[in-house]
């Protein structure tokens, strides 16, 4: 099952973006052997501000594939939960998993509606830089975990 993170913006050459890199980089070296990956980031700028707008890059970036949203008010996982959430949906014949990462506004509500399921970090805001580094660094955990690796300690 191939694996994307779709995020409102560039996320510039900061220490962040240097992060989601080296842990998409990761996941998709560990997760070929279990079907799962290449781990792609996809970096979405809209010529026009707005929700819908972003919405629309989102929906097109997703198109096929079972989307989930990112939103604070979404669903919390375990690092083991989200390792095995993913697990199912490959095991189930998902071909494609794309995250949506909003823009500064968040996610348009049409987004929202064609999401499968939603994902939180918290109840707290974060920076899309950042959001998008913690999603690829769990990513790359959910891989280790269900291929056995000592990276995720319970």
């Amino acid at each position: 099952m191939k694996l994307a993170i779709a995020a409102i913006g560039k996320p510039g050459r900061g220490p962040e973006a240097a992060l989601a890199d080296d842990y998409a980089r990761r996941a998709t070296l560990a997760g070929r052997p279990l079907g799962l990956g290449p781990l792609e980031l996809l970096d979405l700028e809209p010529r026009k501000s707005g929700k819908a707008p972003e919405a629309e890059l989102i929906l097109a970036a997703a198109e096929g594939a079972h989307l989930i949203a990112c939103d604070e008010r979404g669903k919390t996982y375990s690092s083991r939960a989200f390792a095995d959430h993913i697990a199912t949906l490959r095991d189930q014949g998902e071909r494609r998993l794309v995250f949506a990462i909003g823009g500064a506004d968040g996610l348009d509500e049409s987004v929202r509606r064609a999401a499968r399921s939603t994902l939180a970090f918290g109840p707290q805001t974060w920076p899309h830089a950042l959001a998008r580094a913690m999603l690829a660094e769990q990513l790359y955990r959910a891989v280790t975990i269900l291929s056995g690796s000592p990276y995720h300690r319970d």
